[in-house]
């Protein structure tokens, strides 16, 4: 096992090679070891160097509701009328403290990322 730590865009690309050879090494193997190392090393490099921003509030709602199979009228209960959920969905208007427990609950999203400030469109 040559492990070596990833400084450079050249020993990136040798890295994300050399665990496309090793990925599916058996368990307990050194190529596992080196797998294993080799996946944290890449993550951290990736996170350092083409970090990915959270989606804004109504992004992330849009998101989950691909995700759950929801339509916009299933949003009705947490936001209050099928032209409030538009309005929202649309960025007419902002989400209240309200809307926001109600989706966190619903969407299964973190009332953190919910709250976060975002534009509207005029």
């Amino acid at each position: 096992m040559d492990i070596k730590l990833i400084k450079t865009d050249l020993d990136y690309q040798n890295a994300l090679d050399r665990l496309d050879k090793i990925f599916d090494a058996p368990i307990g193997t050194p190529e596992s070891d080196e797998a294993d190392i080799l996946g944290l090393m890449i993550d951290e490099y990736e996170k350092t160097y083409f970090p990915i921003d959270a989606p804004d509030p109504i992004e992330a709602i849009k998101i989950r509701m691909e995700e759950m199979r929801l339509k916009q009228v299933d949003l009705v209960p947490e936001i209050g009328g099928k032209s409030r959920v538009s309005e929202i969905l649309n960025r007419k208007r902002k989400l209240t403290v309200d809307m926001i427990r109600r989706l966190a609950n619903k969407l299964n999203l973190s009332a953190e990322l919910l709250i976060k400030d975002y534009q509207l469109s005029r």
